[in-house]
């Protein structure tokens, strides 16, 4: 008597349904990489090379008609020493990242500059890459 089953395992794997995956995963993650964005504040920085480390920062923006935002919030001029100490007491080492368009007068980058020199908060310039 012949006992043998009719159907046989093949050996092979079909790879299609695990690519298909893979590219949908690949086109997900590109369009959502697109959405994100760092900063709301539209700045037309300066070009420099060099690259900055990412730690917990505090954001100075100056835009081309003098207004000062603190990541995003609008401070004013004569404010901006005392919100930047509120921002950076609760940090061990408080650093500004400091984002001034490229029309912006040197006057007002250094005002911001000297607050910090005076709190012993280390600044980073922001600019774009080359």
């Amino acid at each position: 008597m012949n006992i043998r089953g009719r159907n046989k395992v093949t050996p092979e794997f079909n790879m299609s349904s695990m690519t298909d995956i893979v590219f949908l995963l690949l086109i997900f993650f590109m369009l959502a990489s697109t959405l994100v964005t760092t900063n709301a504040i539209d700045i037309l920085l300066p070009k420099a090379s060099g690259k900055t480390e990412n730690k917990r920062t505090v954001a100075v923006s100056i835009k081309k008609d003098l207004t000062y935002y603190i990541d995003q919030r609008v401070v004013g001029e004569s404010m901006l020493e005392g919100e930047l100490k509120k921002a950076l007491s609760s940090q061990d080492n408080p650093v500004i990242v400091l984002r001034a368009e490229k029309s912006v007068p040197i006057d007002n980058v250094v005002k911001v500059m000297d607050i910090a020199n005076r709190n012993k908060y280390k600044v980073i310039l922001a600019v774009r890459p080359n």
